[in-house]
């Protein structure tokens, strides 16, 4: 008998969960998981009176927060992943998208408020991470508002373990473990390793798996880059234990 056994090969810069799995965000990471976030970052954003308020969210995804967030904002939301974006599309059809890497994005506009929220974590080395933040500043007026929302910094990061998924109207359903480990403390980087078991309606079971490598970088590694770019900051933790940079943009 053959061995069952799969390695799972090394990290990409594209992870299937973005492109080939794209159309199965909405079971992975729906809408309704990012609520009481959304009501927790509200009070740090300090939405402005009126509906001309504004928003751009760098590396926006399937467009799970923006669902929320929308209520408060008038929002452009960007990706680089076209398929992320078409997901996106179809949860805020409302919203402004643009497909765009947050590395190196440039709208020609400002906005009153600037989030990144984990999709920062891909910034995988100091260059990626410190151009993010410029994007993210270039795009806030001055007296607006940057927010960054890494996952976690190098002093908070632990190893862990979770698992999820929903089932969808359409019988389709979903399931994942994702298990994070740091296997060169000396580094700047650690990984998650995916394991994703889909479900189509016709009840046919398949199963993917994919390494993601995630940048880990100081808490004054991050302040550095955001007073570097004009935007200095103050943290504060959110009810995850995740360090939330809220940065304002220096006048000009």
């Amino acid at each position: 008998m053959s061995s069952l056994r799969t390695v799972l090969p090394p990290p990409v810069e594209e992870p299937q969960l973005y492109t080939d799995l794209a159309g199965w965000w909405p079971l992975f990471s729906p809408p309704e998981e990012y609520g009481e976030e959304a009501e927790d970052l509200l009070p740090m954003l300090h939405p402005e009176e009126g509906p001309a308020s504004t928003m751009l969210e760098l590396g926006s995804g399937g467009g799970s927060l923006a669902f929320h967030m929308k209520k408060h904002f008038t929002l452009t939301l960007t990706d680089r992943s076209a398929e992320m974006v078409a997901v996106s599309r179809k949860v805020n059809p409302e919203c402004e998208h643009r497909v765009g890497d947050m590395r190196s994005l440039r709208l020609g506009r400002t906005f009153d408020r600037v989030m990144v929220h984990d999709a920062i974590m891909y910034a995988v080395d100091r260059e990626d991470a410190r151009a993010t933040v410029q994007t993210a500043v270039a795009h806030c007026r001055p007296g607006g508002r940057v927010v960054l929302l890494p996952d976690c910094v190098r002093e908070t990061f632990e190893p862990l373990t979770e698992s999820g998924g929903h089932d969808g109207p359409d019988g389709r359903g979903m399931r994942y473990l994702m298990w994070t480990w740091d296997p060169d403390p000396d580094d700047e980087t650690f990984e998650t390793a995916f394991a994703y078991l889909l479900r189509e309606a016709d009840g046919t079971v398949s199963m993917s798996q994919e390494r993601h490598r995630f940048g880990l970088f100081r808490r004054e590694d991050w302040l550095e880059w955001m007073r570097e770019a004009g935007c200095p900051a103050t943290t504060r933790r959110d009810p995850w234990n995740r360090e939330v940079f809220i940065g304002v943009r220096e006048q000009d």
